[in-house]
């Protein structure tokens, strides 16, 4: 079993790779859990309900030209954009799946931080309606 270090991830927001400004970048794939126990039964009966898929990410800001701020800075309240997140920079594959998602994020905060620290804005992307995550190794 390989063990992988989390320093090269791969970004790209609407056809913009900013994996270059990426400090933390976290996919989530998740469904709601529903009690589905019948009275007479002896455990619990999970069912999988609605999903709640989200990808969050921590840039280092950047203001120039086809950087965070001007590519994230129009997408707030926009239609939904691709967003494609791998392991690496390198060709899909088995050992390289990426992991897409059609959505936008919903607030955008391009001023933050605090005194002598690196300006970093957190953005959360969440799935247009009737989306979710998906996983491709090809």
């Amino acid at each position: 079993m390989a063990i992988v270090m989390a320093n090269l991830r791969s970004l790209v927001v609407n056809a913009v790779d900013l994996s270059d400004h990426v400090q933390s970048c976290v996919v989530t794939m998740n469904a709601e859990e529903l009690d589905g126990t019948a009275m007479g039964q002896e455990s619990r009966a999970w069912v999988s309900g609605l999903r709640d898929d989200r990808i969050e990410v921590t840039f280092f800001q950047d203001y120039a030209a086809a950087k965070v701020d001007a590519s994230l800075n129009a997408l707030v309240g926009g239609a939904p954009v691709t967003i494609v997140a791998k392991p690496t920079n390198a060709v899909v594959s088995a050992t390289n799946p990426s992991y897409t998602m059609s959505g936008s994020p919903f607030s955008y905060q391009p001023i933050t931080g605090t005194v002598g620290e690196l300006a970093t804005v957190d953005v959360v992307f969440l799935p247009a309606p009737g989306s979710k995550i998906t996983r491709a190794v090809a």
